[in-house]
C-alpha cells in the first residue's frame, strides 16, 4: 500500500516544485521530480496551492474538529428522537 503524505509534507513538494519552474525547468520536468503523476500534483496544487504548513496543519485540525462536532450532533438528534418516541409511547 502506498504510503500517503503529510499535508507539511506535500506543501513541501508543491515549494519544490515552485522552485524548479523558477529555475527553468518545464512544469513536467518539475512533476517528474518529485515523483508524483501530473494527476497528482494537479490536485494537490488545488487542494494546497496558496498554504503554508502551519495553514495546512490548522486546516486539518479544524476539518477533524468539524468530523467531531457533526458526529456530536448526530448522535444528540438521535437521542432527541428517541426520547420524543419514548414520551409518546411508541415503544
Amino acid at each position: 500500500m502506498a504510503k500517503h503524505p503529510k499535508p507539511e509534507e506535500i506543501v513541501a513538494k508543491l515549494r519544490q516544485a515552485d522552485v524548479l519552474i523558477s529555475q527553468g525547468q518545464s512544469v513536467s520536468d518539475a512533476i517528474r521530480a518529485l515523483g508524483v503523476s501530473s494527476v497528482t500534483y494537479y490536485r494537490w496544487r488545488r487542494e494546497f496551492g496558496g498554504l503554508k504548513s502551519d495553514q495546512v496543519r490548522r486546516m486539518k485540525d479544524l476539518e477533524t474538529e468539524n468530523q467531531r462536532l457533526r458526529k456530536a450532533i448526530a448522535d444528540l438528534t438521535l437521542d432527541k428522537l428517541i426520547l420524543q418516541e419514548a414520551s409518546r409511547g411508541n415503544f
